[in-house]
């Protein structure tokens, strides 16, 4: 699994239309981008017929997708309300997302400024940079939780976003303007779903299956411009048609912000946002793109047509986890490689790499986590430990499950035809009961399936790959000596809420001083960060054994410098999936189809 994909929360934010009384009277912001100085977005509310159910604005604690905590009220910087004759009225911070309006029903104007996520430190929970805010001199990032609020009993409440910026800039949103020129959202949760880049942008438009796809990027010295990205990406997006057999979105579009920092993508209903060090513009890069792109974009289907009821209206007070994470993020990382695979994009061995690099993340992490637990638990420091898991094993149970429903059926119904059915029975504005869906997953398919939920989504016994894919006709090996030796840490590095730890130490690093799960904080007197990780990285592979380095570490609030000693391992070629060259007829047969579009 890429670095890159695993910081992608690739997180599934969405926004369902719900289909209860709403206010009708829209919220009307305005935010005066002109003003970008002091890294603080302006922002001004004018609202009329508050009552007493209103007196509170609320600010996000997190959004949807993002299982994290983000407690947005920390980036506050004033906030004042005020009357239809402008004067001040008292406000008062009940906690640290929640402001109370004393004399609601007088209240016309709500004024405050709220600093960019980027560049402004916390003590802790730091929004990852995709879902965060920036302000910066020929450019603006604006993530909706991280620049808006509501009165309370107001999150279903149209919106309507006055943005004020230079006549120059470009703007890209899945988002549409009404005959003010404003940017209107159903609600506030279309407007989170809603990622806003503006600046010095390029474009490029394509039609992919009916639907209109952009992508709009700010590359900080133009080394990459949007054609370039949406030439690469044009197979995928058309093997993505393929794969879904429509799209069930009208518009699309891609957002890519290429600078300094590397973080990763944030996926939306509509649109899909990426934050990612600027380089030359090469193809491996934009295959690189592309690969996560395609994940990104798979999300148009879960969870936009295929979601809980538990996030259909998601709660930015106080966060509620699904158990059906697997489903919006496992499934998806799946059908990103398996689309590409049957677009004949992807082919065999780079498919079976990206099963290896799964098993081989998920064998670094506590095997004993289910899925169905790591749902329930995202949102805890617990949780967060495990969460790439949900890119890795969720990915590699989704596959399973697919050769399974392929097997049941006879080869005529596998996993993609399942999703397809699911979205067609619910979609945007019908959700699934978050208690039933097993039931409803087995009722649609086979009486087996309960049996392969229980196993390996809500428990987590070892997944049968040498049983399973030997249906195919495709061996498994857990590890196979090379006879070769390689140099070695010892230990390896794990990246957990937007710091790195140290894991399956070695017994020669324990004797130097180093505890398994220290965090790491230092090499070589450089601090590790994820902008200086890659540069670190390439001097560890230019170690033999024998050299020396040294590793700084901070346990219990103190920090500890160990110097340490590069090992010698034997190369052992682990997780290796291969074609059986005596594979049946039968199985030949249940390969050809797993392989193609049915």
């Amino acid at each position: 699994m890429k670095t890159v994909r695993i910081l992608c929360l690739l997180f599934s934010a969405f926004a369902a239309q719900v289909s209860v009384a709403k206010p009708t009277t829209p919220l009307v912001y305005e935010v005066n981008l002109n003003d970008r100085a002091d890294d603080q977005f302006k922002v001004t509310l004018r609202v009329s017929g508050l009552t007493a159910d209103n007196a509170v604005y609320q600010f996000a604690a997190t959004a949807p997708g993002t299982y994290q905590i983000m407690d947005i009220g920390r980036y506050v910087r004033s906030f004042k309300a005020f009357d239809a004759k402008n004067n001040e009225l008292k406000t008062q911070q009940l906690s640290t997302n929640q402001w109370k309006l004393d004399q609601p029903e007088k209240v016309r104007t709500i004024q405050y400024s709220i600093a960019e996520t980027w560049d402004t430190p916390v003590n802790e929970h730091k929004p990852y940079n995709m879902c965060g805010t920036s302000i910066e001199t020929d450019h603006v990032l604006i993530n909706g939780q991280g620049v808006f609020g509501f009165p309370s009993g107001m999150q279903s409440a149209p919106l309507e976003v006055k943005l004020n910026y230079p006549v120059e800039w470009a703007v890209g949103t899945a988002l549409d303007k009404n005959e003010k020129g404003y940017f209107v959202a159903a609600n506030y949760d279309r407007m989170v779903d809603s990622p806003i880049l503006l600046g010095r942008l390029t474009k490029a438009t394509t039609t992919v299956a009916g639907a209109q796809v952009d992508v709009y990027t700010y590359s900080k010295t133009d080394k990459i411009k949007s054609d370039q990205l949406l030439n690469n990406m044009q197979s995928m997006l058309n093997a993505a048609g393929q794969f879904l057999k429509q799209l069930p979105v009208k518009r699309y579009t891609f957002l890519y912000h290429f600078e300094d920092q590397d973080w990763g993508a944030w996926e939306h209903s509509y649109s899909s946002e990426y934050v990612i060090k600027e380089d030359e513009f090469t193809k491996k890069l934009a295959d690189n793109m592309t690969s996560i792109a395609a994940h990104e974009f798979f999300h148009v289907v879960t969870p936009l047509n295929i979601h809980s009821e538990v996030i259909e209206r998601f709660n930015f007070v106080t966060p509620t986890p699904s158990e059906h994470l697997w489903l919006y993020e496992g499934v998806t990382e799946w059908a990103s490689d398996a689309m590409q695979l049957r677009g004949q994009i992807m082919d065999l061995p780079t498919y079976f790499d990206e099963l290896s690099q799964k098993i081989a993340y998920d064998k670094s992490l506590d095997t004993t986590y289910s899925l169905s637990k790591l749902g329930m638990t995202c949102y805890t420091d617990e949780g967060q430990r495990q969460y790439g898991n949900i890119y890795a094993r969720g990915a590699l149970v989704a596959g399973l499950l697919d050769i399974r429903l392929l097997e049941l059926s006879n080869g005529k119904r596998g996993l993609r035809e399942v999703v397809n059915e699911l979205a067609s029975t619910y979609g945007p504005n019908k959700a699934f009961p978050e208690k039933d869906f097993f039931a409803v997953f087995v009722q649609k398919t086979y009486p087996e399936i309960a049996d392969f939920f229980n196993r390996y989504v809500k428990a987590a016994e070892p997944l049968p790959f040498k049983d399973y894919y030997g249906k195919l006709g495709i061996t498994y090996t857990p590890a196979i000596a090379t006879g070769d030796k390689a140099p070695s840490m010892g230990m390896k590095p794990a990246f957990v809420d937007n710091k790195f730890y140290l894991t399956k130490v070695t017994e020669p690093l324990l004797k130097a001083g180093i505890q398994e799960n220290d965090e790491w904080v230092a090499y070589n007197g450089q601090a590790l960060t994820l902008q200086s990780i890659g540069k670190i990285q390439g001097e560890l592979k230019q170690l033999k054994a024998g050299d020396t380095y040294d590793v700084t570490v901070r346990r219990n609030g103190q920090e500890v410098t160990v110097k340490n000693t590069m090992l010698e391992k034997d190369v052992i070629k682990q997780y290796v999936f291969q074609l059986d060259p005596q594979a049946t007829p039968q199985q030949l047969q249940l390969r050809e189809v797993w392989q193609r579009n049915l």
